[in-house]
């Protein structure tokens, strides 16, 4: 049987036509043509007033922590619920990452319990990098407010909702500052790839400088402080363009591969689906369950005897080796989920044949 991974990518023809325009150009450096119109696409799509084109979604956060002038020994608030891309950055700034834990009703991280710990931290922490998990949006206008209130910045890691709305706003364009990825395994991608967007135009100005080595307006190299090489090639950015042609496409289809499994597996008792908040629209980057007494290693270990990829649930932050000194803000939540959560294959290439064929496995299995 075909191998069904996770959230392979998806090409079309115009991808390769707007490549070989590129080589044609002999212009395929970064920055150029391609790099101007993915960052435009963006910003139409999502509303975004400034946009700027990097190297992957972790580089766009760490230019957003260090625009924001966020050093060493800063505290830095994020969803322990995510991919360690989320607070790497932190790291490279010599912050503290501080870990919030997740509510029910989204997955995401918890007004509650962020609202609890500002109410009684001794030292107040500079910025907030919330997660939309799985393409699910957050709480997000709740946790706007409560970052306004106690005058905390806030970066939206939207990394996997790009198409993703609430109250028909895109994720990633609430807070300071967003970032969407364009990793392989997105919901549309540029092999490798990143964009950070913001309302303020000064700021993805300085983004744009630091992302460029930092070098000076001369014609020799001048620096007066340090920079990084992160911004993406007019080559990956000719595949964004042509990905972002179809983004639409893309998320009715991911949400159309999470009906099927709803009509396939819902009426098992045991099975539970990732929520999606009222007045909002996730972009169901990957279908999400979880078992109430099943171990998910037998379901894993059953559909990869079919070549069927799948995956638990991530692990959190929290209790993660590397942030064992960490201070977090838990209730059990995000444990509970990765202890009982498993991610489907949810490529949109799928058929509803492919999505039946994997929720048979699991039903043979449970």
């Amino acid at each position: 049987m075909k191998r069904l991974f996770l959230s392979p990518p998806h090409m079309n023809k115009t991808e390769i036509e707007y490549i070989h325009k590129v080589f044609e150009s002999n212009y395929i450096a970064p920055l150029g043509e391609y790099v101007d119109k993915f960052e435009n696409s963006i910003k139409n799509y999502t509303n975004a007033k400034n946009a700027l084109a990097l190297v992957s979604g972790t580089s766009a956060i760490h230019l957003a922590l260090r625009v924001l002038g966020i050093g060493e020994g800063d505290d830095v608030l994020a969803s322990t619920f995510t991919f360690i891309g989320s607070v790497n950055a932190i790291i490279y700034e010599k912050a503290n990452p501080i870990f919030i834990d997740s509510d029910l009703e989204s997955w995401n991280l918890s007004p509650k319990l962020l609202k609890e710990y500002l109410q009684s931290c001794k030292k107040m922490p500079k910025a907030l990098i919330v997660t939309h998990l799985y393409g699910q949006t957050a709480s997000i206008k709740e946790i706007v407010k409560i970052c306004r209130e106690y005058n905390i910045y806030l970066i939206e890691d939207a990394a996997e909702s790009l198409g993703a709305t609430y109250e028909n706003q895109h994720t990633g364009t609430f807070g300071d500052f967003g970032i969407y990825s364009f990793n392989g395994n997105k919901i549309i991608t540029t092999s490798g790839g990143g964009m950070l967007v913001s309302e303020n135009g000064e700021w993805i100005k300085r983004a744009r400088f630091l992302s460029t080595q930092a070098k000076e307006p001369f014609l020799h190299y001048e620096h007066e402080t340090y920079g990084y090489n992160y911004r993406m090639s007019n080559v990956l950015a000719a595949i964004g363009v042509g990905q972002m042609e179809v983004i639409e496409q893309r998320v009715l289809k991911k949400r159309e591969i999470f009906s099927w499994y709803q009509e396939f597996l819902s009426d098992i008792e045991e099975i539970a689906f990732m929520p999606e908040l009222e007045n909002s629209r996730g972009n169901r980057w990957l279908t999400c369950i979880t078992f109430e007494k099943s171990d998910y290693n037998k379901i894993i270990q059953a559909l990869e005897k079919e070549n069927i990829e799948s995956r638990p649930l991530w692990k959190p932050m929290h209790m993660q080796p590397l942030f064992k000194n960490a201070i977090s803000v838990t209730n059990g939540v995000s444990e509970t989920l990765f202890n009982k959560g498993l991610c489907l294959p949810s490529g949109t290439l799928m058929t509803k044949d492919d999505v039946f064929r994997v929720s048979e496995i699991i039903k043979q299995s449970l």
